[in-house]
């Protein structure tokens, strides 16, 4: 049976790079048949490999102030393209480390399965930064949203929050090691962290960048552009000049390697496709 992997692209933020990055790691860790599916508002220099279509309308309108990532609400919609059946969906600021096959053969075909929420272990909440769901398990939800975007949004903050607590027959998450938090659980705790360098967790298959640290910034040892990575003295020293010294001093982290090294062979495999087109 072919995999149907779907991402999402809007704005400038993301684009191609980003697109094509995603579709190279995924083909380089997923046994065939398998179709990678965009829904985006500019497919300008994709792969022709990838199947594209136009977003999908926003339910109701965009809430303001919200943390949570909402254009996301546009996938619960009753129809998706051609689609038809489960897809594996997967945030296109991911590493994949590991094989995908398996969130394919995880529990069943109807089922909504998410990753858990590292950063609140004991609220038993859902990560949407990589789910599996059919086509339309989740339209109750996008009614719902619609009705009153800034109340739904108000109330949860987070869309996988509101999905966690209210998709219509529950949700199941991922076995616990398949899906690691970069931030929460690759970088070394203090004081570690300024003797060891991030490292993948074993049986580790895809690592998520949720919050402000995206994977660019792991290739360079920061938490973000507006505190550049520094050597671990100068950020001792940089830390205690700061508001709040101690978290500054967490926030130290080598650069971490294979993050680049993976990357960099999508980067490049992508690159080898153009020049032979």
């Amino acid at each position: 049976m072919e995999k149907q992997i779907v991402c999402i692209n809007w704005g400038t933020k993301y684009g191609a790079p980003y697109v094509n990055r995603l579709y190279k790691m995924v083909e380089a860790n997923i046994t065939p048949p398998f179709r990678f599916v965009c829904f985006t508002d500019n497919s300008d220099d994709f792969l022709p490999e990838i199947d594209c279509f136009d977003l999908p309308p926003m339910p109701g309108f965009m809430p303001k102030n919200t943390l949570g990532k909402w254009p996301k609400s546009r996938l619960w919609a009753p129809e998706l393209g051609d689609l038809k059946g489960a897809f594996l969906f997967i945030d296109l600021d991911v590493v994949i480390t590991g094989s995908l096959d398996s969130f394919f053969e995880y529990g069943d075909p109807d089922d909504v399965v998410l990753a858990r929420n590292a950063a609140k272990p004991l609220h038993r909440l859902g990560q949407t930064s990589i789910y599996r769901m059919p086509v339309g398990a989740l339209a109750p939800l996008q009614q719902i949203f619609a009705n009153d975007p800034q109340a739904v949004a108000d109330k949860y903050r987070f869309e996988q929050h509101f999905v966690t607590k209210n998709a219509p027959n529950g949700i199941k998450f991922w076995p616990r090691t398949w899906v690691q938090h970069f931030r929460i659980q690759c970088i070394p705790r203090f004081p570690l962290n300024y003797f060891t360098a991030p490292k993948v967790p074993r049986d580790c298959r895809v690592v998520i960048f949720a919050g402000s640290l995206n994977p660019p910034d792991a290739m360079v040892g920061q938490y973000k552009e507006t505190l550049p990575h520094l050597p671990r003295r100068a950020h001792i020293k940089r830390a205690f000049s700061m508001k709040r010294p101690l978290r500054a001093l967490r926030q130290f982290y080598f650069p971490a390697k294979w993050v680049s090294d993976i990357w960099g062979k999508a980067d490049a495999s992508t690159a080898a496709e153009r020049k032979t087109d």
